[in-house]
């Protein structure tokens, strides 16, 4: 039983915790990262009545235009099922519409509304001082270092996972 097992730490073990030379160490720490970051700036969207799934469907939908679902699961890392919960609250909330897209009367694609665009200006604003919480613990420019490290490991020059 897990209750009779010890709970001494085998430092040869992968953890989360500073120090760790696993190789899995990067991405526990990446995961323990994005829980932090996550839950801060759902934080900054709770009072606008969103989450994060939907300010990520918001960012899509700002970045690249009417977007087809089937897109938006690509680029949201999420499945079909749940994008299409989440266009549904979008759409209920005002913020998305879905619209036939010429050519194939099958196939939707998702727009952002004005409303959806307010929106997401008014979340850049209510994460401003959060974001500065995030990255408190951090000393002179290592925002900006962290934030490219971060960007150079997320798309890689060759374009592999």
């Amino acid at each position: 039983m897990a209750a009779d097992l010890p709970r001494q730490a085998d430092p040869s073990r992968a953890t989360d915790r500073p120090g760790d030379e696993s190789p899995f160490a990067l991405g526990l720490l990446l995961r323990r990262a994005h829980w932090r970051a996550a839950a801060v700036m759902g934080e900054a969207l709770r009072p606008l009545g969103i989450e994060l799934r939907h300010f990520a469907v918001l960012v899509v939908l700002v970045n690249r235009g009417p977007t087809v679902q089937r897109d938006l699961v690509t680029a949201t890392g999420s499945d079909k099922a749940g994008i299409m919960r989440v266009v549904d609250d979008l759409e209920r909330m005002g913020l998305a519409v879905r619209r036939t897209v010429p050519g194939d009367r099958r196939v939707r694609a998702v727009e952002i509304t004005p409303q959806g665009v307010e929106l997401f200006d008014a979340a850049h604003v209510a994460a401003e001082p959060l974001a500065e919480r995030l990255v408190a613990e951090l000393g002179a420019g290592e925002p900006e270092q962290l934030r490219d490290l971060l960007a150079r490991l997320a798309y890689p020059a060759d374009g592999q996972v």
